[in-house]
């Protein structure tokens, strides 16, 4: 699998601090080896446009659509409460 970012997830991936960007870059790794890994929690979001949820950590996701061997980020942002 491969991972490819929009240019708003770029973007919200630039606006988080340096800490907060490793822990997405460690739960997209896990991503990329098997979306069934346990810290992730991942899930069918939005099925009627096959958007996917990751858990980044308490307080942020990851949203996502799958295409062939490719994830597309399509945001990371507070998980909404």
């Amino acid at each position: 699998m491969k991972l490819l970012f929009t240019a708003k997830a770029l973007k919200d991936y630039e606006s988080l601090t340096d800490n907060l960007q490793a822990v997405v870059d460690k739960q997209l790794e896990a991503l990329l080896r098997d979306i069934r890994y346990p810290s992730l929690r991942a899930k069918k979001y939005n099925e009627s446009q096959d958007i996917w949820q990751v858990r980044i950590n308490k307080d942020y996701r990851a949203y996502f659509c799958i295409d062939g061997d490719i994830y597309i980020v399509i945001t990371i942002c507070k998980h909404p409460k």
